[in-house]
């Protein structure tokens, strides 16, 4: 399997972001990667990995059972796999192409803008934001939003609420 990886080096920070697959033909994962690191930037974690592995509703739900005991298909589901004795960081983000497939399609929007939402998600839980309750909800949903429309992937997440 290829991983492919970005680096973005400065005197102050170091950003990896690797897939675990190489691309689907329909998804610019170079454009998913920017997404990321700037996310990562924008909120100041400077010294990280970031893996994203893309897969489908069976490894989804083996992993969410796995380590949240559901037994159900979810979108994303994030992990900070940082060692507390290490400045760097270190997050896995789990990504279900199948369902950003269905959910591209019912939404008429792209694969690639819908896995955008699901990583925004999945960074956005990994630096502190929550969406338990629906204040917690509302914050982060704006947010994703924001950040989506600031990386031309346009508004997803207040999409899907108004057409579904």
């Amino acid at each position: 399997m290829k991983v492919m990886s970005f680096n973005k080096m400065s005197p102050s920070s170091h950003i990896l972001i690797q897939f675990n697959r190489d691309n689907d033909g329909d998804i610019d994962l170079r454009k998913l990667k920017k997404l990321a690191r700037a996310v990562c930037t924008e909120f100041d974690v400077p010294d990280v990995t970031v893996q994203i592995g893309l897969t489908d509703d069976a490894g989804i739900i083996d992993i969410h059972r796995q380590f949240l005991n559901k037994n159900n298909a979810t979108d994303v589901i994030s992990f900070d796999l940082s060692d507390e004795f290490e400045p760097a960081r270190n997050f896995q983000i789990i990504v279900n192409v199948e369902m950003a497939r269905r959910q591209a399609e019912k939404l008429a929007h792209s694969v690639e803008a819908e896995l955008a939402l699901y990583i925004v998600h999945g960074l956005l839980h990994l630096v502190g934001y929550d969406d338990c309750t629906p204040q917690q909800a509302r914050r982060m949903h704006r947010k994703e939003d924001t950040i989506l429309q600031n990386h031309r992937f346009g508004v997803i997440y207040r999409k899907r609420k108004t057409i579904g």
